[in-house]
């Protein structure tokens, strides 16, 4: 246990040592909310059209290059007046407003007006770029904010108490739990209990152990990620530590199906066994260990809650906060595992013979996680075959365990052919080039399969941010939509949307027209970080909707993977708002 406490210490070590250069100066409680930063005010002349005033703080200033106006008709442009020039960190030399901004709306045929506009304060914090509805027809004025997820969630830890933010991302953290991205964790804390025969107290105090590492790990991982704006996710998807995972979870698999036993020296062992001779089950240390290993794992995954919490971190600069949200996150991903593979535990029945044969099935299960964790690295025609070739091993385990049990053998014969003739199905339609493990034969049929070439081809894909700016501005000078689609090899989520999102018709039919972009961030360099930078992306997948202005229109951002049906409702009301 005490492993444990000296870990999270150096965790909280790394946090504040890493928040330590961007905490100088005033702290995040003596900021002004956005709202009171920058308030804005709707007037209605008896001559028509709009005044919109936005009063500003002292200390603080808007800027004219971030001011957005969707919704006016072609020709009616609003009347902005001219900035004091100014250059800082964020933007360069700009143009912004001190103290007060009068933008004057002409008498246009238009119900609701979508602003959109960004402001700093000069102690160093840089507000997120802010939406509003104004309503021109008869309304009562201005709507609530139009945000997209992220920056919601981000909000809301903003001004709501830390307790309500802690309880609200400890239920997301519940649902992510059951996410493709968590799945890897779930046989790594099942062996670690079940498979170490531990009673249920053990097996609570393991499973815990594993859950509090894991989630102090995505806190640090996440914290220094935001403060610092490195490209973390790139560099934890390095193929040399992406295959010693895999090759781990390779070895933690071979004791299961009785290869050897993994024991440590000689006199260490001696003297755990000593402190520990009364207790039932695995290490404590081992479980920890498993924990940062998982951590690790599944910190890259992006998703709307973890893009909040970094965005508030890296604009407020409130690593504390910040990091208990991103714990409580972690906590909530890996509790319903815990009662899994706990409370689940005490309906098993009394140790005997079947407890090796459990073994075995957590020593397929650890390959299961090896095949996961080599997704990125491995084509997709290699995918389908090592996951045939897995069914086959397991078929043949099946039949022979079928031979030993007289129970239910009918059955467990019918599995083992079924997956062996799916494993052979597999391998085969690899050898083929199959893509799809659920219609591994199609290529042999002549039926049209989705080609992540063919899907890509009008794509614009780059990795020097000079290229993302001359395709802006060749977008704009067109009077295009653009589509940003950040892209990365690691990234298995993109690859998934490369073919359910873009490879469907409909998808495909919407961006008619569009221009799509791909900044590719695969590597953790300095292009990666400006191209991330550039729009305060967390990481892919993301995908940025940007009007033929040139303007992003933040609110319809996409964070994290989507189905086609969720890409075309979004695009769709983008496409109504304008």
């Amino acid at each position: 246990m005490r492993a444990i406490f000296f870990f999270l210490a150096c965790c909280l070590w790394l946090v504040q040592a890493s928040a330590s250069p961007f905490t100088f100066g005033p702290k995040q409680d003596d900021f002004l909310p956005v709202d009171q930063a920058f308030n804005l005010h709707v007037e209605r002349p008896e001559a028509g059209g709009a005044v919109l005033r936005w009063d500003i703080a002292p200390g603080y200033y808007l800027y004219q290059e971030r001011l957005r106006f969707v919704g006016l008709p072609a020709g009616s442009e609003p009347v902005i007046p001219p900035g004091q020039p100014y250059h800082d960190e964020y933007f360069g030399d700009s143009q912004i407003y001190r103290d007060s901004l009068e933008v004057v709306i002409p008498d246009a045929n238009v119900a609701t007006l979508e602003l959109g506009w960004q402001g700093c304060a000069d102690a160093g914090l840089c507000y997120p770029p802010q939406t509003r509805r104004v309503e021109l027809g008869g309304g009562t004025g201005l709507s609530d904010p139009v945000q997209a997820d992220d920056q919601a969630l981000a909000s809301g830890l903003e001004q709501q108490a830390l307790g309500w933010s802690l309880l609200i991302f400890f239920g997301l953290g519940l649902l992510l739990a059951f996410t493709p991205c968590s799945l890897p964790m779930l046989p790594i804390l099942a062996g670690i209990v079940v498979g170490s025969q531990a009673s249920p107290r053990r097996g609570m105090a393991l499973a815990g152990t594993y859950v509090v590492s894991m989630a102090s790990v995505y806190a640090a991982l996440g914290v220094v990620a935001a403060l610092l704006g490195a490209n973390l996710q790139g560099w934890l998807m390095q193929p040399w530590l992406i295959g010693s995972f895999a090759a781990l979870f390779v070895l933690l698999s071979l004791p299961m199906f009785g290869f050897f036993e993994l024991q440590l020296p000689g006199v260490l062992r001696d003297r755990l066994e000593d402190a520990g001779r009364k207790r039932k089950g695995g290490s404590l240390a081992g479980a920890s260990a498993l924990g940062v290993l998982s951590g690790l794992l599944v910190g890259p995954c992006m998703t709307a809650p973890l893009a909040a919490a970094l965005l508030y971190i890296a604009q407020s600069g409130n690593a504390v906060h910040g990091g208990l949200v991103l714990f409580v996150l972690g906590l909530g991903i890996g509790t319903p595992m815990v009662l899994l593979v706990t409370l689940g535990n005490r309906f098993l029945p009394k140790p005997g013979p079947w407890m090796d044969r459990v073994k075995v099935a957590f020593g397929f299960l650890f390959l299961v996680a090896a095949l996961y964790v080599l997704r990125p690295l491995l084509a997709d025609s290699l995918w389908v075959g090592l996951w045939g070739a897995l069914l086959v091993v397991v078929a043949s385990g099946l039949q022979q365990l079928s031979r030993q049990i007289k129970q239910h053998q009918a059955l467990g014969r019918s599995v083992a052919a079924l997956s062996g003739v799916w494993g052979v199905a597999l391998v085969l339609g690899a050898a083929g080039g199959a893509q799809d493990p659920i219609r591994p034969l199609e290529v042999f049929t002549g039926g049209a399969s989705v080609n992540a070439l063919e899907v890509t081809q009008g794509f614009v894909g780059f990795s020097e941010p000079a290229v993302l700016d001359r395709e802006l501005a060749a977008a704009k000078a067109a009077g295009q939509w653009v589509l940003v689609d950040y892209y990365a090899d690691w990234c298995v989520s993109c690859k998934v949307m490369e073919k359910e999102v873009f490879g469907d018709a409909q998808v495909q039919a919407s961006l008619q027209g569009v221009r799509v972009l791909r900044p590719d961030v695969t590597k953790a360099d300095a292009a990666s970080s400006e191209l991330l930078n550039r729009y305060q992306v967390m990481g892919p997948p993301t995908l940025l909707l940007i009007g033929p202005d040139g303007v992003e229109r933040r609110s319809q951002r996409i964070t994290g993977e989507v189905d086609a049906s969720q890409f075309l409702s979004k695009w769709n009301e983008t496409m109504e708002r304008g």
